[in-house]
C-alpha cells in the first residue's frame, strides 16, 4: 500500500512538474516578457496610424473648407445674387463704375447732393467714428465748421432748417444714405447751380426715397449716389433747353 502510494505520488509530482514546465514555455511565448519586447513596435505602429489619420483628415478639410466650399458659395452667389456678390456697384450712363451703393462718398461739385460727414474720409477699407462726447471741443469745432460750410454754399436755407444728419457722421463713417428732408433742403442750391426747376428736383428726391425695411424697420432714406446719378441724367436732359 505504501509502495502504491509512493508510485502515485511520484506520478502526480512528475505530472505537476511537466505542467509547470509547459506553462513556463507558454509564458515565454505569450507572457509578459514577450509583450514587453513587442510594445515599442506596437507603439510605433499606433503612432504611424495616428499621423496618417491626421494627415488624411487635414487634406480632406483643406479640400472641403478651403476649396470646395468657397467655390460652391461663390458660384451660388454669382448665379442668385450677382449684383450683391460683386459689391453692389453702380454705373453711370456710359457704363463706368462710379461707386458702391453700400458706401458713401464725397462729391466735390456743389451742384450735386451731399451726404453725411465721414470720420474716415469715406475710406471703404475701414470704418469707424471718433466717438467724441457731445461736450468734446473737437466735436464742437467740427460741427461749427460743418455749419459754416453749409451757410457758405446754402445762403438761402437757415441753419435752423438743416437736418442733424447733414452735420453729424454715422457710426461707420460710410453711411450712403441721408434723410429725405436732408436731400430736400439742398434743392435751392442745386436748382440755382444747374437750372433744373425745384419741382423736378423734389420729384427726383421722391423717386429715390426708400421706405422702411420690411415696412417697419428704420426710417425712410435716400441713397445719395443713386440720387446724384439720377440728377446727372436730368442735367443732360436740361442742357439742350439752355440758351
Amino acid at each position: 500500500m505504501s509502495g502504491f502510494y509512493r508510485m502515485m505520488s511520484g506520478r502526480r509530482f512528475a505530472a505537476h512538474e511537466k505542467a509547470e514546465s509547459g506553462g513556463q514555455g507558454h509564458n515565454k511565448r505569450t507572457g509578459t516578457g514577450t509583450v514587453s519586447e513587442g510594445q515599442p513596435e506596437r507603439q510605433e505602429m499606433r503612432g504611424s496610424t495616428v499621423i496618417g489619420v491626421a494627415l488624411r483628415t487635414s487634406v480632406l478639410m483643406i479640400l472641403l473648407c478651403g476649396l470646395a466650399y468657397p467655390l460652391v458659395s461663390t458660384g451660388v452667389a454669382q448665379v442668385l445674387f450677382p449684383q450683391q456678390a460683386n459689391g453692389s456697384m453702380l454705373r453711370d450712363a456710359e457704363g463706368r463704375v462710379v461707386g458702391s451703393e453700400l458706401i458713401g462718398q464725397s462729391f466735390a461739385d456743389s451742384a450735386f447732393f451731399q451726404g453725411r460727414v465721414s470720420s474716415v474720409d469715406y475710406n471703404g477699407a475701414g470704418s469707424g467714428s471718433s466717438n467724441y462726447a457731445p461736450s468734446n471741443p473737437a466735436l464742437i469745432q467740427r460741427v461749427k465748421d460743418s455749419i459754416a460750410d453749409w451757410q457758405k454754399h446754402n445762403p438761402d436755407v437757415p441753419v435752423s432748417q438743416v437736418p442733424v444728419d447733414l452735420i453729424t457722421n454715422s457710426g461707420s463713417g460710410l453711411d450712403p444714405h441721408i434723410s429725405p428732408q436732408a436731400a430736400r433742403v439742398q434743392i435751392p442750391r442745386i436748382s440755382g447751380l444747374t437750372g433744373i426747376p425745384q419741382d423736378r428736383l423734389r420729384a427726383l428726391v421722391q423717386e429715390q426715397t426708400e421706405g422702411r425695411s420690411a415696412g417697419v424697420f428704420g426710417e425712410p432714406r435716400v441713397n445719395v449716389l443713386k440720387l446724384n446719378l439720377a440728377l446727372e441724367a436730368q442735367m443732360k436732359v436740361e442742357q439742350p433747353a439752355k440758351p
